[in-house]
């Protein structure tokens, strides 16, 4: 399974506008958070990349993406009707080939020497199969993401056989269906906004397109959950965290992040020292 396209999801009525949103990335220079993304996905060897947008703002794309502008195709999801519409709408651009899927508002930073869409697309390539990163999150967060049930993969640490997935779980029906072995009690293995995945997703997105309504919501989780029963489908936890730059502080979290994994480390820890001790003086 050789991955050599990517997607990244951008049309949602609150994600539209984080993509542009300009950060200091960790070599000291302004980026916004859509080519700090495509930098991730170039990590691991991706060079063909769609953005899917929402009507009129290819412009906007184009702009935040700088030089990485030539090589992105922008695709509008000319619907408003959720994740995995606007994932389908990618299908004549990945046609029947195997893609890397990521949320544009997220970003990563990772704990190891490779980024997190690297570790992810060689885990994929080598298990041959579709895998989703995820991360354990406390149960206080179930509202906000998709999360995974399953049993741990004999051969590697951290990988996991998929067989249940569910769309922002509450917490008793995670306790019921969402249990892996070896997680703290109130953790369960959510969605990290990245997928490694197989054209299998994308029939599955056009067979829930053809039976439903002409304005039903598409949404990826379940197609995800008939893949995990159809072929071999895998979570994977890497070494990294991420990032929801549309939650609250989300994108001052995200930007001390990065900065903390830069050249300009000393520089930020010394400045929140001062602030901190700012506070404590007034207190």
């Amino acid at each position: 399974m050789k991955i050599q396209k990517a997607v990244i999801t951008a049309a949602g009525k609150s994600q539209r506008s984080l993509p542009l949103q300009t950060l200091v990335d960790r070599d000291g220079t302004s980026k916004s958070a859509l080519q700090i993304l495509v930098e991730e996905i170039r990590s691991a060897g991706i060079e063909d990349i769609a953005v899917i947008v929402h009507p009129g703002d290819q412009a906007a794309f184009a702009s935040a993406a700088g030089s990485h502008a030539k090589r992105l195709h922008f695709i509008e999801q000319t619907q408003p009707r959720g994740f995995g519409h606007a994932v389908l709408a990618a299908s004549p651009f990945t046609t029947r080939d195997p893609f890397l899927l990521l949320v544009g508002d997220h970003l990563y930073v990772s704990g190891a020497a490779s980024r997190c869409a690297q570790q992810l697309v060689e885990i994929a390539q080598s298990e041959d199969c579709a895998v989703s990163a995820v991360q354990a999150t406390h149960e206080s967060k179930l509202p906000y993401y998709g999360a995974v049930g399953g049993r741990l993969a004999a051969h590697r640490k951290g990988l996991f056989e998929i067989h249940t997935v569910m769309e922002k779980p509450t917490p008793t029906a995670a306790e019921q269906e969402l249990i892996v072995p070896g997680l703290r009690a109130g953790h369960y293995l959510c969605f990290f906004g990245m997928h490694a995945l197989t054209a299998t997703v994308m029939d599955l997105l056009q067979s829930a397109l053809q039976s439903s309504g002409s304005s039903s919501s598409i949404a990826l989780s379940p197609a995800l959950a008939t893949l995990a029963r159809q072929e071999r489908y895998l979570a994977a936890e890497l070494a990294g965290r991420r990032y929801d730059v549309g939650a609250r502080y989300g994108l001052l979290t995200a930007q001390l992040a990065i900065a903390l994994d830069g050249k300009d480390r000393d520089e930020v820890l010394t400045a929140l020292l001062e602030v901190m001790a700012s506070r404590a003086r007034s207190a």
